[in-house]
């Protein structure tokens, strides 16, 4: 295995990384900002760097920066995590030409499927079935465009092909509003990614967000580990994720399955990685590739008893995947909330100190977090703080226990999420299952 490894991260899943490090009989290189310098992963690795003040752009995405920890530690690897440097290939390329190890896929597989238009046609290479659209980049042309719009049929959506995290998307319901939406959302995706281009598909009216974890060696060896519903969101923004979907046959979702392991091995894919669909009307639609470990990976490992960045760790140092496709047993259900440090009725952000805190506990019960009483949430970052994971043999069972841990669990002195999570896991039509990406958002009046 590696010997030791810098985490180019911070918050709960730079502590996650370091548990499975510790595991593994690695060592951890913490790096941080100098308001993140009371991080609890900071305490507990072997050594750790302050690489610049808080701004994200002066610490955690300094490239420089985070490969000079690396030097100076002796590390040879990098874990990114997910969000900020974790599907950058210039990044991911300068980490193994500085001869580090990165944790992760190839910097030419981030940069394919980084660029939503070269994975759509990567991907329909592949066999995956994708939504309706341009075949490409859109033009200056506005006839042309009005007719691929047609021909697609309205509603559509456009998109920002260097697009991610629900940014860069804009719905068009009419001709008139069109080379208008283009026109915005070119300009949006020119100062956010830097990459101005823009395609187009159809609007699905009612789709879930379904989403399928695969798992690659450097040998050829490719595992799906099923799927994730993540339909519960607000402005393309994840609250509830759960592990497997409910209301799908068994025939459609081995199916997919499937082609997602025959489109890793096609693209030659390594590490851990998340085909992310819109599934509607039994039909699923392929919209983009996360390369990277996903804010939800422990439902799925609730799921199945796979580790998944400790194979992500093994895959790193060369070693083949712990196991086969046989050998993935799905096994009850599994329900993650996001905890977010915001207030539940405006989603403002809400830094802060935490004057108390309290998790909940029981059979089935998980909380990944970095906080604990004392500890000061800045405001110069994403606004989640933890996540609540519960397991049962049953969905019924695993909502009855995620009712009573977010009824346990005490956090004071900031505003959180809670209350929305506690509403949600009563709410009717989530207790039946296959509620739609847009049912949170009506529920809570935003459209």
């Amino acid at each position: 295995m590696l010997e030791k490894i810098v985490i180019a991260n911070r918050g709960e899943i730079a502590l996650r990384i370091l548990r499975a490090c510790r595991e593994s009989g690695i060592k951890t290189v913490a790096i941080y900002s100098e308001v993140d310098r009371d991080q609890k992963h900071v305490f507990l690795a072997d050594e750790s760097v302050c690489i610049g003040p808080s701004a994200s752009s002066e610490s955690y995405l300094n490239i420089p920066a985070v490969i000079s920890a690396a030097e100076v530690t002796d590390a040879v690897a990098i874990h990114p995590g997910y969000g900020f440097l974790s599907e950058n290939a210039d990044f991911a390329e300068r980490v193994e030409q500085s001869g580090f190890i990165f944790i992760g896929p190839k910097a030419e597989t981030i940069r394919l499927m980084g660029d939503k238009v070269s994975a759509i046609f990567a991907m329909k290479k592949a066999g995956i079935p994708c939504v309706p659209g341009s075949e490409g980049p859109l033009g200056d042309n506005p006839d042309e465009n009005f007719r691929i719009a047609r021909d697609i049929g309205y509603p559509v959506i456009i998109k920002a092909a260097g697009g991610g995290g629900g940014r860069g998307m804009r719905v068009v319901h009419s001709e008139a509003s069109l080379r208008n939406a283009i026109s915005i959302t070119r300009s949006e995706a020119k100062t956010a990614f830097d990459n101005d281009a823009v395609y187009m598909e159809k609007y699905l009216s009612h789709p879930r967000h379904i989403e399928v974890q695969v798992l690659a060696d450097q040998h050829g060896n490719v595992i799906s580990l099923g799927e994730r519903d993540c339909s519960m969101q607000r402005r393309h923004q994840k609250v509830i994720e759960e592990a497997p979907a409910t209301g799908i046959h068994r025939k459609i979702r081995r199916t997919i399955s499937e082609r997602c392991v025959s489109a890793c091995r096609q693209i030659g894919y390594r590490s851990a990685g998340t085909f992310e669909f819109l599934y509607q009307d039994e039909q699923f639609y392929f919209i983009e590739m996360n390369t990277r470990i996903q804010v939800e990976h422990p439902v799925t490992e609730m799921v199945t008893g796979i580790d998944i960045i400790r194979e992500q760790l093994r895959i790193a140092s060369g070693e083949k995947l712990s196991y086969r496709q046989d050998d993935v047993q799905i096994r009850g259900h599994a329900i993650e909330c996001r905890i977010n440090a915001e207030d539940p009725e405006t989603f403002m952000p809400s830094p802060g100190t935490i004057e108390h805190y309290h998790p909940p506990g029981g059979l089935g019960v998980r909380v990944d977090t970095h906080i604990y009483g004392g500890y000061k949430v800045p405001p110069h970052y994403d606004s989640m703080i933890g996540k609540l994971i519960v397991h049962g043999d049953t969905r019924e069972l695993a909502l009855s226990r995620m009712s009573m841990a977010l009824s346990e669990i005490v956090i004071e002195g900031i505003k959180t999420n809670i209350p929305l999570h506690q509403k949600l896991v009563h709410d009717s039509a989530y207790i039946s299952g296959g509620t739609d990406i847009h049912y949170l958002e009506n529920k809570l009046g935003l459209k």
